[in-house]
């Protein structure tokens, strides 16, 4: 017979196949253990009962105790619905049902008391409430007393077959009375007592159950510390694992070329930011193990002369280097940038991308293989089987979160020995995020600009105040200046009243028309060719104005854009923002940022425009695009929304937590480990059962 936890969910009394079925597939659960970790989205206090008179359209929930009569059907075909008149000794409220009819007609008796809870609304100008939870008065007390009831997310689906919250939390109760006494203890008892944690099983009653506010916060905290303590105890162990697994190639020289071009070729000082992070990557590069290194900075803070000078180092200890980038315009930016640094010091450079015609693809090829060689820079073309290398002794990724895990991880397979890996994203991560997606590799933050830099000013105006935007770009292109415009669509869309680039370079010409202004289009549907022409042209200085999609939302240099207008900007992410404001600002002159939007804005979308309007700071927008966002799936392939790995702890919100839960799991390891000694046994037992069955992608980068 299975373990209590390991029982399949269809054996529980109240669910049977048919529920089993829909709770597998809208809920993932499967087993009663998942059900048990089916953790309330939040907690209503149920100890206030409201009389009718009380009721209001603008309370979140309510529970009235009354009696239920005249029912009465109302509406048309389409609008069929059943009402029922709601009476207490203080008056009356029209209770509405449009699904479930006969099973209430059936079910409620009039002459009974019920407790009636729900959200009122207002339908047809009248509070009233919509499908109320509804209880017999005498069977609500027999229950299981607590103040505090648990709200579980549902699904449109189990709504309609009769699984709302009330259900699972019934079926919480029974598996409850089967688990009692047979839930087992997770953490080892010298470490519960140790850190004044509540058992296991009194943590899993009172999260579902709670008797009182003070025993709920207990029992939330030991399970969101356990949660993450785990994750934490798993990447820590990879990290440690992935040191002494993989030996990597020791870069023990600074030769040459790298002295060569720091003291003839740079002509500026590096920040003392850039300075600290070149140290600890030269000592990883030295060490003898695989360097597995995140380096974090805002657009424009110099990651890019980082990556160059770290590719000297292998390059002085004879190893060729590939930088992987997720577009051509990307590839290509870097590849010219990299060219001009390089220019004069005899290195052999070239750039690989589908559409590298084959002729130079086959010199690429043949030249990686013998060695001569010794950066090449590309898009995902570089995971090409075809793709050999003689000796690749460092990869950079940049921009990684837009690539696929799996491609990342293919570009390990081009050496016997894996080798160093160097992750970029301007994209800064809150701490308490990177600390979990990026537990085990070593990060490394440039956290301060190239002096001469002056901050973007953001702006925000209406539709409506175009005339105004249109003057402000023509002064800005009078004293000679160019401008961004960003659009999210190509085309026009039914489902999104957004503006899109084909209508927006219409009325682009007809405000600047030429020969006095030239315009200059870029999209992801182009051709590389035209797409580059049409990008030389704005980099010459030849047109005023680019209007392009977020395909130039990273990868492009040019110093003399001072303004960027984004179209729609309340259909951007937050760090999509960021990344488009970052293309301007290159330069010395003052540069802008103009968010386009119409009246109707969500409040999310107010949000995220306040915050870009009032920050330049990457690291605090980042911070905000985690609590609006969520922190994306930890050790799948997912990297955005929801994290599924998380059952009930919340990054954006428990920092502290983590951060507890991370300086445990190292004082764990320090004093054992290999989690050898006899009372640490129940971690080993931990980190295997909680082992999933699909790939953990976690240790690349």
């Amino acid at each position: 017979m299975a373990e209590p936890f390991e029982q399949d969910i269809k054996f529980l009394t109240g669910v049977g196949p048919k529920r089993a079925e829909l709770l597998n597939k809208e809920l993932q659960v499967f087993t009663f253990g998942d059900l048990i970790t089916y953790y309330p989205y939040k907690y209503i206090d149920r100890s206030k009962f409201y009389t009718t008179r009380e009721v209001r359209s603008n309370q979140a929930y309510i529970q009235i105790k009354g009696k239920i009569s005249n029912f009465r059907f109302e509406g048309g075909r389409s609008g069929r619905r059943l009402v029922a008149d709601f009476h207490d000794n203080e008056g009356h409220i029209d209770i509405i049902w449009f699904h479930g009819i006969k099973w209430i007609k059936e079910s409620i008796k009039p002459e009974k008391t019920y407790i009636v809870f729900g959200k009122p609304s207002i339908f047809q100008g009248k509070v009233n409430l919509i499908h109320p939870e509804i209880e017999d008065l005498q069977l609500h007390e027999s229950k299981i007393s607590t103040s505090l009831q648990a709200l579980y997310t549902t699904s449109e689906k189990l709504k309609k077959n009769y699984i709302n919250s009330r259900i699972i939390q019934k079926l919480q109760h029974n598996l409850l009375k089967i688990l009692k006494g047979k839930i087992p203890e997770t953490l080892p008892a010298y470490f519960v007592k140790e850190l004044n944690l509540i058992s296991r099983e009194q943590a899993l009653i009172n999260a579902h159950f709670p008797d009182n506010p003070d025993i709920l916060s207990k029992a939330t905290f030991r399970l969101k510390f356990e949660e993450l303590f785990y994750i934490q105890l798993r990447l820590l162990k990879q990290k440690e694992a992935r040191k002494t697994k993989f030996q990597g190639f020791v870069f023990s020289k600074v030769g040459k070329h790298l002295n060569d071009f720091y003291k003839i070729h740079l002509r500026f000082d590096l920040t003392e930011a850039q300075k600290r992070v070149i140290k600890e990557i030269r000592r990883d590069l030295g060490s003898g193990k695989q360097m597995n290194r995140l380096l974090q900075g805002d657009v424009g803070s110099g990651k890019t002369l980082v990556a160059l000078m770290t590719m000297l180092i292998a390059l002085d200890n004879d190893y060729q280097t590939c930088i992987m980038a997720p577009t051509e315009i990307l590839a290509f930016q870097h590849f010219k940038t990299i060219s001009g640094f390089l220019e004069g010091l005899n290195i052999n450079i070239r750039l690989l991308t589908g559409s590298t015609k084959k002729s130079e693809r086959d010199i690429i090829h043949e030249e990686l293989q013998n060695g001569k060689l010794q950066f090449l820079i590309g898009t995902h073309a570089l995971i090409e089987e075809t793709v050999m290398f003689h000796n690749l002794g460092l990869v950079i990724i940049d921009e990684q979160h837009r690539f696929g895990v799996a491609q990342r991880g293919q570009l390990w397979k081009k050496n016997i020995r894996p080798p160093h890996v160097l992750v970029m994203t301007a994209t800064p991560i809150p701490r308490t995020l990177a600390m979990t997606l990026y537990g085990d590799l070593d990060v490394s933050v440039i956290d301060e600009m190239p002096p001469g830099r002056k901050p973007i000013k953001t702006l925000h105006f209406f539709d409506s105040q175009r005339n105004r935007v249109f003057g402000f770009m023509r002064k800005q292109i009078e004293a000679g200046q160019q401008i961004f415009i960003v659009y999210p669509l190509i085309k026009e869309s039914e489902k999104m009243d957004y503006k899109d680039l084909e209508d927006g370079y219409i009325s682009i010409t007809r405000a600047f028309p030429p020969p006095k202004y030239a315009v200059s289009v870029v999209h992801g549907k182009m051709k590389p060719q035209e797409k580059e022409i049409s990008m030389q042209h704005f980099l010459a200085g030849r047109t005023h104005i680019m209007v392009a999609t977020t395909v130039i939302e990273v990868g492009v240099d040019i110093r003399n854009a001072s303004v960027m207008i984004i179209e729609s900007a309340e259909r951007f992410g937050l760090s999509q923002l960021h990344q488009l404001r970052g293309r301007v600002g290159r330069g010395s002159d003052q540069s802008y940022c103009l968010l386009m939007s119409t009246e109707k804005l969500s409040s999310e979308a107010i949000k995220r425009i306040e915050t870009i309007v009032r920050t330049n700071d990457g690291f605090e927008i980042a911070e905000a695009d985690l609590k609006l966002r969520g922190p994306g799936d930890l050790e799948g392939i997912q990297q955005s929304g929801i994290a599924f790995t998380l059952k009930i702890a919340n990054l954006a919100q428990d920092g502290q937590i983590l951060q507890y839960a991370r300086n445990m799991a190292e004082k764990i390891l320090e004093n054992d480990p290999d989690l050898s000694n006899p009372e640490n046994q129940i971690f080993v037992k931990q980190l295997k059962s909680q082992k999933n069955n699909r790939t953990n992608w976690s240790g690349i980068s």
